[in-house]
């Protein structure tokens, strides 16, 4: 490292290629002693900054989610519709008297799970303020397939007090807004159980292993024969929880099927670009990067 040194302040010029045949056995001691203390330093900070992660991410009583095999969940997989449809049935009779959908349109029901005639006679079940008329009232009117779901309770205000303080979060992008996506709800709605032994749970709240804290004001929602479907599906506590969780999917990414659609467009037309682009590139270039350049020293 001297006689580096020494020839660079000389002024003369030393090979690329010595530079770059230095190995870590050529260096001083005190500079091995000071790489491998920094490179130790620097992987037990990872390890620890790792470790501290994990334990904040996860206690002792919370568990994390598995992963279920979603149908949705490939590469090139679609979303099942017809679970879709079962998953606003479930939605509009059981998850729509606590939970909004704010984001939601009926009209976002028309050729996903729905015919326009349909969604248009679902609508027309809900009654919607609207106004004022030519008089300057207010009146109600049959919901139209521009209006968006009805909310549960007008004000949060009213929502807390009708649930013992709590309250229940919009649906609209839930899926999205948890850790663990469809996998976290649909652990959570079918992993309610007793509390194990020295875990007492406060009046009103319920015990769920998956909610962080444990203790969630939800009464358990669904369970076996909640409703009855109307294409004649058993109605199971898995088989709602699964359909609902693949509506929530859709509310959150209602451009999920038209996504992994353009991807595959686009990787069928990259196996056709790619190859023909590498083919001019090298008829291209192939002149230019096969000469040979000699240099004549000046006489």
């Amino acid at each position: 490292m001297k006689s580096l040194l020494v020839l660079m302040f000389s002024g003369q010029r030393t090979p690329v290629n010595s530079l770059a045949n230095m190995s870590f056995a050529t260096l001083p001691r005190n500079k091995k002693v000071a790489l491998t203390t920094l490179g130790v330093v620097t992987a037990g900070g990872v390890g620890l900054a790792l470790m501290l992660h994990q334990s904040v991410k996860a206690s002792d009583l919370e568990l994390h989610p598995p992963q279920y095999p979603w149908s949705h969940a490939g590469p090139l997989s679609s979303l099942d519709h017809a679970s879709i449809r079962r998953g606003y049935q479930v939605y509009k009779q059981v998850c729509s008297a606590c939970h909004s959908m704010d984001y939601l349109a009926f009209r976002n029901l028309v050729g996903v799970s729905h015919t326009e005639a349909e969604v248009k006679a679902i609508a027309e079940e809900v009654e919607v303020v609207d106004g004022p008329d030519e008089s300057g009232e207010m009146f109600t009117r049959p919901g139209k397939l521009s209006d968006y779901f009805p909310k549960p309770y007008p004000n949060p205000e009213a929502a807390r007090a009708a649930n013992n303080g709590a309250l229940p979060p919009d649906l609209s992008y839930i899926v999205n807004a948890r850790h663990g996506g469809e996998d976290y709800v649909f652990s959570l709605l079918t992993g309610y159980c007793d509390p194990p032994a020295g875990v007492t749970v406060r009046e009103g709240l319920y015990y769920n292993p998956y909610f962080p804290g444990q203790a969630i004001g939800m009464a358990p929602p669904i369970y076996n024969e909640v409703l009855e479907y109307d294409d004649g599906t058993p109605a199971t506590m898995s088989q709602v929880a699964k359909d609902v969780c693949t509506f929530l999917r859709w509310a959150a990414e209602p451009e999920h099927d038209q996504r992994k659609r353009m991807g595959l467009k686009m990787l069928m037309g990259s196996a056709i670009l790619i190859p023909l682009i590498y083919y001019m590139k090298r008829h291209r270039w192939s002149v230019l990067k096969s000469r040979k350049i000699a240099y004549r020293p000046p006489k």
